[in-house]
């Protein structure tokens, strides 16, 4: 391992040791915004999840790839992360599904780790001045912090959805025909409706609403991604006019922002945003609070819902919104993840209400 460095918008340096893709002349580092997830396990399925793109992702629990890589749990095809951080990288591996380690894993990806340095107190530094850009260089390499002021994620839904629709069948029975909107989506989204008896097609970002009439599902799924929600105007015209088609309707994450967007509500940035598997929400109608697994940086502004929508659930610790439910459609969202790779399975009986809303708007 060479000597590497992190270095932060704000001008804090934090030394460590490099692993995965090698830092070259031609390639010196990589830049990206940092944010932190708080999960005990599941760091697969973080590196494969396509809302962290444009991100350099840290992980608060300290030791990392003591489990190997599972290609089974990967929730895309490959990583979306520009760089990943660790305080100890385990470099032998203990797990009977093992099928190599995370070294060889991000090498054979392009993707830059750093382990070595205190996660903890790099995440403090987020959490007091908010999610700012960084940088990994190597030892003698020369940066400019222009160049950190300068960096945004964009275009993030275009470079992480689907070229192409696919068709996923149930083994037994079909029972209902969904098509998953993919802003990046999560393969586990699909496999929770097709196991539940769906025929799901996953279709691309900008598929336009006539299409999907074509198509002529039971109900719409609108997919997780990364990235400024308010940045795609062109999908929120399009969810604008399917919800105008009054076709049963679930958004997670991403998805739940676009539909809020679509029906004249407002996203806010938030300060480090929900990254981890332990995030409680409320439940606004019955009290009771989930704790569930999240990924967002950005939120719906609950007062700007339009009249006919409310916030279903609520975060525990700081009152964003997490769920709208629409008397005048049949629609509903939630800001979590309900499908839960990796996390809490406590919000999996969402999909059971979809599927319910879906039987009940046929009959």
């Amino acid at each position: 391992m060479q000597k590497a460095y992190l270095i932060l918008e704000n001008g804090t340096i934090f030394e460590g040791k490099s692993f995965g893709a090698e830092m070259s002349d031609e390639r010196s580092g990589a830049v990206g915004e940092i944010v932190f997830t708080t999960s005990m396990t599941g760091y697969l399925e973080t590196l494969t999840d396509p809302s962290y793109y444009g991100q350099i992702v840290v992980q608060t629990f300290p030791l990392i790839g003591n489990y190997g890589v599972i290609p089974e749990d990967f929730e895309s095809s490959r990583p979306h992360v520009r760089a990943y951080i660790v305080r100890d990288e385990c470099q032998e591996p203990s797990n009977f599904r093992c099928e190599g380690d995370l070294d060889t894993f991000l090498k054979q990806n392009g993707i830059i780790g750093l382990c070595g340095i205190d996660t903890r107190a790099l995440t403090k530094i987020v959490r007091e001045y908010g999610v700012m850009n960084g940088k990994i260089v190597r030892e003698g390499a020369g940066f400019s912090f222009s160049e950190l002021k300068s960096y945004e994620i964009t275009d993030a839904v275009k470079n992480t959805t689907c070229d192409k629709e696919t068709v996923f069948k149930p083994e037994g029975e079909t029972k209902r025909r969904v098509a998953l909107y993919d802003f990046g989506a999560k393969r586990n989204i699909c496999r929770e409706l097709v196991k539940r008896g769906c025929e799901v097609t996953v279709v691309p970002a900008y598929t336009k609403a006539e299409r999907i009439a074509e198509l002529a599902p039971d109900g719409i799924m609108l997919s997780n991604g990364p990235g400024d929600p308010a940045e795609n105007k062109e999908i929120i015209a399009e969810l604008k006019k399917l919800c105008e088609m009054k076709i049963p309707t679930f958004g997670i994450c991403l998805g739940h922002q676009l539909l809020a967007l679509s029906q004249g509500a407002k996203t806010e940035k938030l300060k480090y945003g929900h990254r981890g598997a332990n995030q409680p929400c409320k439940d606004t109608r019955t009290g009771r609070v989930y704790i569930t697994s999240q990924n967002h940086g950005y939120a719906v502004i609950t007062d700007t819902l339009p009249a006919g929508a409310r916030a279903s659930f609520l975060n525990a610790n700081d009152g964003t919104c997490e769920g709208v439910e629409y008397d005048y459609m049949p629609a509903y969202s939630v800001q979590f993840h309900p499908e839960a790779c990796g996390g809490p399975l406590d919000t999996g009986f969402l999909f059971d209400r979809f599927t319910d809303l879906i039987d009940t708007y046929r009959s």
